[in-house]
């Protein structure tokens, strides 16, 4: 079966599923599945059913093999929690989420980059006032961050919702201690009509993400570390504004080409500087603390969608494939 078939048009009478083999198992499936109206689902069942079939012939799949998968599959459940996803972190290990991150938030050259979630972001961060410190470690050596939100042009953007995130002094989030009672090393801040927000953190530290589970047992059967580097992760959102999801990874660190979750991008690579006498006084910090200074761009929701509808066109011409853009997703031009 070539991976370049077409599905059949909805409404064709299911198939006789009978004597299947090899070879007819996957247009038969394809068929069956795609009874439904909705032609994005449609399209997506043919492409995975093929895919999948694609990959179990072309690697003389075994029986112990898929039924292992299986069973890794159910351990990443059954280690699934409300604070913590092994379904994520397994999509951020094969790169999967930094693609799709970039297939559908892409960015002018302008544009800050977006980079991957991960696993241990929360919804019970609470919305601090500019300044306020959103760290509860006192073995942390402090950062104050000072930070703008501007369009591509340049102009300030008020009242963007920006969600803050990273580790303790020891390398871990608030939500791996057993003890967590509220949210510590994690807040939400709100730009101001300059477009700034600043906040009192940590400097951040490298990390291993969680390697007690199958996603850990994965990297080691792989001979891949499960580390990476120091970072601050930040979440902008406001309507009429695409979200952006990012992170700002420290210059040197031991991790900074060799991500396990493949996050780092070289325009969100940073150096940290030193709070001078004038800004210590200036923000009540200590002089000589750490200081993270940067500018973020977001782009419209219109401009992302455009620039996405695009470079969608571009990449399937260059597949050859026959779709069109409906919502601005593929699917088949029938």
């Amino acid at each position: 079966m070539s991976s370049d078939s077409t599905a059949p048009s909805p409404g064709n009478a299911p198939p006789p599923l009978l004597d299947l083999t090899i070879d007819n198992i996957t247009p038969n499936t394809i068929r069956i599945n795609s009874q439904s109206p909705d032609a994005r689902l449609t399209y997506l069942m043919a492409r995975l059913v093929t895919h999948l079939h694609d990959f179990a012939r072309e690697t003389r799949l075994s029986t112990d093999e898929w039924m292992k998968a299986i069973e890794f599959l159910i351990g990443c459940g059954k280690i699934c929690s409300d604070v913590r996803n092994e379904f994520i972190l397994l999509s951020d290990v094969l790169g999967l989420s930094l693609l799709v991150d970039n297939i559908n938030h892409p960015k002018p050259p302008q544009g800050t980059e977006g980079s991957v979630l991960g696993p241990f972001h929360t919804h019970d961060a609470p919305i601090l006032p500019n300044g306020s410190s959103m760290t509860s470690d006192p073995l942390g050596e402090p950062m104050l961050a000072i930070c703008t939100v501007k369009d591509t042009s340049g102009k300030p953007i008020e009242g963007v919702h920006i969600d803050i995130w990273e580790t303790d002094s020891s390398g871990h989030y608030d939500v791996q201690h057993s003890d967590r009672n509220e949210p510590s090393e994690r807040c939400v801040m709100i730009s101001d009509s300059e477009g700034k927000f600043w906040f009192k953190g940590l400097k951040p530290v490298p990390y291993p993400i969680p390697n007690d589970g199958p996603v850990g047992k994965l990297l080691g059967r792989l001979k891949r570390h499960c580390w990476r580097p120091a970072h601050v992760h930040f979440m902008f959102g406001k309507e009429g504004w695409d979200k952006l999801i990012t992170a700002l990874y420290l210059r040197g660190d031991p991790y900074e080409t060799s991500d396990a979750v493949f996050g780092v991008k070289k325009s969100l690579v940073i150096d940290l500087d030193k709070v001078d006498k004038e800004t210590a006084e200036k923000y009540g910090v200590k002089q000589g603390s750490w200081l993270l200074k940067h500018d973020f761009v977001l782009t419209t929701e219109e401009e992302t969608e455009k620039l996405r509808d695009q470079l969608a066109t571009e990449a399937l011409a260059k597949l050859g494939l026959n779709l069109k853009l409906v919502d601005h997703l593929p699917v088949p031009d029938l």
